[in-house]
């Protein structure tokens, strides 16, 4: 079920706006994603060709702080994106990464994060990871009283 707005937390909200965005550009997205055990990006999306970007939606300065896993994610993407509001400290993010700055409804990019592209094997193992997420999510929002699918590892 498709939530409105007042429920969504900020980051969510963030998050939404960059899909939004990405989308123009031809790319598809999936909030919460787990690339591996123990990590989990706000926002994995697909290209057009083939590309993996993440991006971390970042609401406050304090959510930005207490992040000390981002720099995991950069194994995991081709490119790797910071996503704040209009009022956020950007000068505090890392210059070696990309910058989005992003509303509920919409999304710039300002700064692009540089590619580190995945080994095609790896990228392999995230594409299928990424259409089993996506599918099992679709899955879930048409028929909510399906038991849950147990996870499994690809090979």
């Amino acid at each position: 079920m498709i939530r409105p707005d007042q429920e969504l937390q900020p980051g969510q909200l963030l998050a939404r706006g960059v899909c939004r965005h990405l989308r123009s550009h031809g790319f598809v997205s999936v909030e919460e994603f787990v690339p591996v055990r123990g990590l989990r990006v706000d926002v994995m999306a697909l290209g057009p060709k083939g590309e993996l970007w993440v991006i971390e939606c970042k609401s406050s300065r304090t959510d930005y702080l207490s992040d000390r896993k981002w720099s995991g994610y950069l194994d995991w993407c081709d490119r790797f994106f910071w996503a704040v509001d209009e009022a956020f400290p950007a000068e505090m993010l890392p210059d070696e990464t990309g910058l989005i700055v992003a509303d509920s409804h919409d999304a710039e990019i300002l700064r692009m994060a540089p590619e580190g592209r995945l080994p095609a094997a790896r990228r392999k193992v995230m594409i299928r990871k990424f259409a089993t997420h996506a599918a099992r999510r679709l899955q879930a929002y048409r028929d909510p009283k399906l038991p849950p699918l147990p996870e499994v590892e690809p090979d």
